[in-house]
């Protein structure tokens, strides 16, 4: 592994599931990497049963066996960001939370909170500990309106709504926040970035 450190100038680990049809979760997030010239190393947190039409089955990763995966990667490897996606059940999101708290590196959070077929990817009692624990590592989160409106239950319908969601989310302790606004009922999809107090 020294070897490969030495060869490569950035290295980011992602934290999130398996998508089987490789269109999202860890497998989206390696390409993404790979194509920036970012070596990629990863954590599975759970393993789904997936197909470009929806999801048949998952099944979690024990929160050990996650930890575990955290504890090699960050042993071994210099990692330079974290993205966190999926982590499907309340003990994932304990074991991610205590084992990236306290590194230097900035994390990236991606609330991964339902499929867009509407299978659940977060169970419903993680959802409190995934805002007291994770949202507050966030460098940056990246919610869409339906889970910007899940972790603030401030309803989301144009961008001032999204300004509002921002904000409360910067109260929970992300450091910033993306309100992706492909799901807003506008005629033009419309992101914030809420940083530093101010909207863009």
């Amino acid at each position: 592994m020294e070897f490969i450190c030495a060869m490569i100038t950035r290295c980011a680990l992602t934290i999130a599931g398996s998508d089987s049809s490789g269109g999202a979760g860890i497998q989206a997030d390696l390409k993404a990497f790979a194509a920036l010239g970012v070596h990629g190393a990863c954590v599975v947190t759970a393993i789904t049963a997936q197909s470009t039409a929806g999801i048949d089955d998952i099944t979690g990763v024990s929160p050990g066996m996650v930890r575990d995966q955290i504890r090699a990667v960050l042993r071994d490897l210099r990692v330079d960001a974290v993205k966190v996606g999926m982590l499907y059940s309340d003990g994932t999101v304990e074991v991610v939370a205590q084992e990236i708290k306290g590194h230097r590196f900035p994390v990236i959070v991606d609330p991964v909170l339902v499929a867009g077929c509407g299978v659940p990817l977060l169970m419903p009692e993680a959802l409190a500990p995934f805002k007291e624990l994770m949202v507050p590592l966030a460098t940056v989160i990246t919610p869409n309106v339906y889970e910007a409106e899940a972790l603030t239950g401030i309803a989301v319908r144009e961008p001032s709504d999204a300004v509002k969601a921002a904000e409360a989310l910067t109260g929970l302790g992300a450091g910033s926040v993306v309100v992706k606004g492909g799901h807003l009922p506008t005629d033009e999809v419309v992101d914030v970035l809420y940083v530093d107090g101010e909207a863009f």
